[in-house]
This record gives C-alpha cells, sequence and structure tokens, in this order.
C-alpha cells in the first residue's frame, strides 16, 4: 500500500500538502505527531474511508487492509462471535472466529450491549487478527487495555505476518514494536527508516536543524537589507534583482512553518499539609460477594509519588476512591490531614460537560478568571497554556477532539490549588510531546501523587512506589519500592500475567515481544524516577535501620511472646519485611550511583 502526494483541507486550513505512507510487507510504522496533525485522518485514508483532495492511493492487487478504530463500533451485532465472525474472509472459518476470541479471554456469546472498555477493545483486536489481512491499521489499541493484555497485544503483533501501521501514545508498546516512523509536522510527513526509540532525537535534531536555518535566513536578509540602505549604487538591473530576491527571502521567513508550541503545565500550590497525608488501616471493599480490597494499609507521605497498577476489573479506582475519601471502606478507617487539598482527574473526564464552554469548565462558570500560583488570568490565557486558540474559550466542549479533551481536564484540573493530585488514567489521548511535560511536572510536584496508569513507560519515569495485586492472595494488595520493572522484578511477574504465559515468554516468544518487560538501556541520563530516588534512597534507608533497630529491640524482650503472641509473630514478620526493603533500596541505591557516575560524570 502507499499514499502519494496526499494534500487535504478542513476548514479553510491545510491538514495535508504532500503527505506519504509507504507500507511494505511485514513493515512495523509508528505513526506520530501531535493531537490535531492528522494521524487518525491519514489512517482513515490509508483505509480508504476518508477521500483525500489530490494525490494518490495505491493498495497492491490483492491484498486488504483491516481499519482498527480508537473506538470499536460494533454496528447491529449482538454477540461477540457475531462481530468477529463479520470480518472473516471466509465464513466457513467460524472456528478462527472463536479460537482468537479465546486468545483475547472473550466468551464468544459475550454480550456486545454490557461491555467494559478493555473487553470492547478486546474484541476489536480479535476481529482485526481474525480477518488475517496483509496489513493492520490500529488506531490507540492499547487505550483501554491494562498491562497484561497490552503485553499479549505485542506478542500477537511480533509473531503476524501482517504489516501494521500504528498511532499509539504508549512508548514501550511503540518501542518494543516498531521498525519505522512516520512522523507527520504541520501538514508534511517525514519519514525514518528506524523505529521509535530513535525518533525523539531525530525529531529533536531535525527542529534545531530548522531553527539554525531560519536564524541563518534572518541574517541573511539583515545583510541584504544594509546593502539596502548603504550599499553603493549597481546597475539597475541587479538592483531590481536583489530587491525582488529580498521580497523572497521575508516572504519565506514570514511563511516558515513554526513547531507547535508546548503546553505550559503549572499548579496553585495549596496550604502545605503534614507530612503524613493520608493513612489507611485495614481497609476492605466487596462487591456481590467477591473481595476486591481485603485488610489493606497504607500511609501516603508528601513528596510520595505512588502508581497503582493492576488488571481492568482488579479495584484499582476502588482502592483510589477510598483513599482520597469519595468512596467509604466495608471496613477499616482511612484518616486524612485536616489541610488536605485534593485535586482529582477521572478517567472518563465526566467533569467536562458537552454543552459547556471552555472557560466554563475552567471556572465551573463562576465568570472568566482564575488564579494560577497567585496570578489572576483570563480563562483565555490560562487555556492558551494548554494549546487552544484564543478564540476557543467560548467554544462548546463538545467541539474538541479527544486529545484536546485530555488537555482541558488537566487544566482544569489544574487550576484549583492541591497539595495531593489523585490522577486516573490522565495520559488518555494525549500526544508524546505532552505527555513529556506533563511526566516533567509530576515529576517536579511537591505535594503526593496517585497515579493509575497502564503506561509502563510514564510510570518507571514519575513513580517512587507500585500499588498493585499480591500475585498469591485473592483480594490482597502490596507496595513495592520503585517503579514498573522495579516491580515486575520483585513480584516474579507482571499483574494479571498468567504464570505459564510468562514462562512462554521466557522461552519462545519472539525476540520483540519479550523486550516489552526489558528496561530500555539506551538512555543517556537517569530518569526523572531515578533522580528522585537517588536523592530520597539515603532517607528511606536511614528510616528502615532506624525501624530495624526499634524491632529487634521489641524482639529482644522475652516476654513479649509471653505476654501477646500475636505482637510477637506481627513484629517478626515486620522485621523480615523492613531487612528485605532496607536490601532493596541499598541495592537500588548503589545501582544508581554507579549509573550516574558511568551517565553523568562530574
Amino acid at each position: 500500500m502507499s499514499l502519494a502526494e496526499i494534500a487535504l483541507t478542513f476548514g479553510g486550513e491545510p491538514l495535508f500538502t504532500g503527505a506519504t505512507l509507504d507500507v511494505q510487507p511485514r513493515a512495523r510504522i509508528a505513526l506520530v505527531g501531535r493531537n490535531g496533525s492528522g494521524k487518525s485522518t491519514l489512517l482513515k485514508i490509508a483505509a480508504g474511508i476518508v477521500t483525500p483532495d489530490s494525490g494518490e492511493h495505491f493498495v497492491h492487487p490483492g491484498a486488504t487492509a483491516y481499519y482498527l478504530p480508537q473506538e470499536p463500533d460494533f454496528g447491529d451485532h449482538d454477540t461477540a462471535e457475531s462481530f468477529v465472525c463479520a470480518s472473516l474472509p471466509d465464513e466457513r472459518d467460524a472456528h478462527v472466529a472463536e479460537r482468537t476470541l479465546a486468545e483475547f479471554e472473550i466468551a464468544a456469546d459475550a454480550r456486545l450491549e454490557k461491555l467494559s472498555g478493555g473487553e470492547a477493545k478486546r474484541i476489536a483486536l480479535a476481529a482485526a487478527f481474525a480477518a488475517r489481512p496483509d496489513i493492520i491499521l490500529m488506531d490507540e489499541p492499547t487505550n483501554h487495555l491494562d498491562i497484561a493484555a497490552i503485553a499479549q497485544l505485542e506478542e500477537k503483533v511480533a509473531g503476524s505476518s501482517a504489516a501494521f501501521v500504528i498511532i499509539s501514545h504508549d512508548r514501550r508498546f511503540l518501542e518494543t514494536l516498531t521498525t519505522q516512523t512516520v512522523w507527520i509536522d504541520r501538514g508534511a510527513t517525514h519519514h525514518l527508516s528506524r523505529g521509535f526509540s530513535d525518533f525523539e532525537e531525530w525529531r529533536d535534531k531535525t527542529l534545531e536543524e530548522e531553527k539554525t536555518a531560519r536564524h541563518k535566513l534572518g541574517r541573511k536578509i539583515a545583510a541584504e537589507e544594509d546593502w539596502v540602505r548603504y550599499g553603493v549604487t549597481a546597475r539597475r538591473k541587479r538592483n531590481v534583482r536583489r530587491m525582488a530576491e529580498l521580497k523572497d527571502m521575508r516572504q519565506a521567513l514570514r511563511s516558515a512553518p513554526r513547531a507547535t508550541g508546548s503546553v505550559n503545565f503549572a499548579a496553585t500550590d495549596a496550604e502545605r499539609s503534614s507530612k503524613r497525608m493520608i493513612v489507611a488501616e485495614k481497609i476492605s471493599k466487596s462487591f456481590d460477594d467477591r473481595a476486591i480490597i481485603e485488610d489493606y494499609s497504607i500511609e501516603i507521605a508528601r513528596g510520595d509519588k505512588i502508581g497503582v497498577v493492576a488488571p481492568n476489573g482488579a479495584g484499582k479506582t476502588t482502592l483510589l476512591n477510598m483513599l482520597i475519601g469519595t468512596l467509604a471502606p466495608d471496613a477499616g478507617v482511612v484518616t486524612s490531614s485536616d489541610n488536605l487539598a485534593l485535586v482529582t482527574l477521572d478517567q472518563q473526564r465526566a467533569r467536562l460537560k458537552p454543552d459547556q464552554r471552555l472557560a466554563d469548565a475552567i471556572t465551573d462558570g463562576r465568570g472568566d478568571w482564575v488564579t494560577i500560583d497567585g496570578v489572576k488570568k483570563h480563562a483565555a490565557t490560562y487555556l492558551q497554556d494548554f494549546l487552544f486558540a484564543p478564540e476557543q474559550w467560548r467554544a462548546p466542549v463538545s467541539s474538541l477532539s479527544g486529545g484536546e479533551r485530555g488537555r482541558l481536564a488537566l487544566a482544569a484540573a489544574l487550576a484549583y490549588p492541591s497539595n495531593i493530585l489523585a490522577l486516573d488514567e490522565p495520559t488518555n489521548d494525549l500526544d508524546l510531546e505532552t505527555l513529556d511535560l506533563l511526566q516533567d511536572f509530576l515529576s517536579d510536584y511537591k505535594g503526593a501523587v496517585l497515579l493509575i496508569s497502564h503506561d509502563r513507560n510514564f510510570l518507571d519515569n514519575i513513580v517512587t512506589s507500585i500499588v498493585t495485586t499480591d500475585p498469591d492472595t485473592p483480594g490482597a494488595w502490596r507496595r513495592y519500592p520503585g517503579g514498573y520493572d522495579d516491580m515486575v522484578t520483585q513480584r516474579g511477574r507482571p499483574p494479571g500475567a498468567k504464570a505459564a504465559a510468562v514462562k512462554r515468554a521466557q522461552k519462545g516468544a519472539p525476540a520483540a515481544a519479550r523486550k516489552a518487560s526489558a528496561p530500555k538501556t539506551t538512555r543517556t541520563k537517569l530518569s526523572y524516577k531515578e533522580k528522585h530516588a537517588l536523592t530520597t534512597l539515603p532517607d528511606q534507608i536511614a528510616e528502615l535501620e532506624k525501624e530495624i533497630a526499634t524491632l529487634n529491640e521489641a524482639l529482644a524482650d522475652p516476654k513479649l511472646f509471653e505476654r501477646n503472641a500475636e505482637e510477637f509473630s506481627k513484629t517478626a514478620r515486620r522485621l523480615d519485611e523492613a531487612k528485605a526493603a532496607l536490601e532493596t533500596a541499598e541495592e537500588n541505591w548503589l545501582e544508581l550511583t554507579i549509573k550516574q557516575e558511568n551517565l553523568e560524570p562530574i
């Protein structure tokens, strides 16, 4: 399949001016660009859903393509099997539909009107793979999937003979699978013959070269203007030519496309809280006699950045809501600091009403002004910090794209003073550049952060600990120090991954799929999470050493067991946990110290 010289105009503005795309057999192409750059539209043009104003769309005779949209559309189908069978090239291959659904852990008779977002996405993916096309065009295939399902999808893509063009905000997914990158920027496509892992360095170099070229053009114009004002009069014909060239250079400088601006994240700090912000003691929650969270305790301190990770349906949002006080536990107690200033961001962006103005989403309808970090701003000005045009402040929320809704939800949340942020899937629909800036902001945020996310790279670069399900006890949750990769190492396997699947991946899965669980080793500097850990680990080590000394002193009392055998056992268990945590913390500190010396020599 190929697209050549594709041009398309929306609302009087050119979206594409000569875009190209070439999909070879078994290609793995990352299609990247800022929100609104036209990624989804180009994918629809490739799928034949959108017709461009001009250009050529060629599909090799006999080749088939399958388009997977961001949000599945099941049409009139009522069961998963009915929908997947409709995608089969031969209706006699019904067994293929049943087998593929089983691979994605979906019952063939699952009713389509009673699905979670993750189930709907897995059914849509099953239909794409069951169709056995030559090319699969994927628009955000990891949306709504938990980490185990994403890893399973990576395995399916890596083992497929089809070609793939993939739009995704999941860095780890793109780094794992892609071997080519197409970057849409200001109406043009730029091609890199390497995968996404090399893209960002190449993009930054390209933008820097562009900036240098503009600077050189500006200096040349200045020199020509100096000649116009002070130069010796030459032949009139030569003067006319140079004046025409000067006019052309000025026009070129004015019309030179500039890189899209960056989101300016800022938050208003609330009154400083006490160090212990939230303390949960033995909290439990059950639904329909199923224990979701059982007897779980946690203390959240100022500066903690905690990632909550678990399979879909395990209770991540339930746990978050109990910790922040919007859902009462069945048992146990949650205590919050008196001056807790909580800001939340829900996964569905429910605060955004389709018919309200963007300004009202920011101010809750209380005028057109907000105060950010002590500075009073008009809503239009504040929205510009999140890349909205000045005139959009009066526009309805319903006019926004998915990425714009994500930015607006963040803008609305950060407009309030806070010392703790509770964010449920904040990365959904955001472009990679905005994710970078959000990552920087959260890493530098002085308060506590509670973060639900399926983005492994995002978690690894931000959080200082992970809360997830216990692999051996239903309803039990545990807290692991470090990021996502650290948690997997300590836990033995990712949450939701079957032991058999892990064993299969270790022994015989394609190399690209196995690479998904391995930390990247090509970085040239410490991540934000690693820098934070390097700073805070010495204090953690000192606290653990102090706790171990106290526990040893308690156990040295020969009468403790006689007085309270349960307390003795509890103290002994905690001593073992503290020693293990100390060993892990010391190993992490040593590893980070060595890495810093190697990557960032002083």
